[in-house]
């Protein structure tokens, strides 16, 4: 009983999964945060976390230069 406990406490969870993608996606994640990534997070919902990070991204600088860009012409 104690083990599922344990488990259900090390994983991730949403607020967690973001805070994670945002320090790895500037390089500041801390190695007590990695191990626990790693050891008890799912693969697959940080890939699918770091793919919405980077389309935002993409998206947000493409709207800057684009602003950037109308407002100078």
């Amino acid at each position: 009983m104690q083990e599922n406990n344990k488990d259900k406490a090390g994983k991730p969870g949403f607020g967690q999964l973001v805070l994670s993608t945002l320090a790895a996606a500037i390089g500041v994640q801390s190695n007590k945060n990695r191990e626990r990534d790693f050891q008890s997070g799912s693969m697959m919902n940080y890939v699918v976390a770091g793919i919405i990070f980077t389309t935002f991204f993409v998206l947000a600088l493409a709207l800057i230069v684009k602003t950037v860009l109308s407002n100078m012409g």
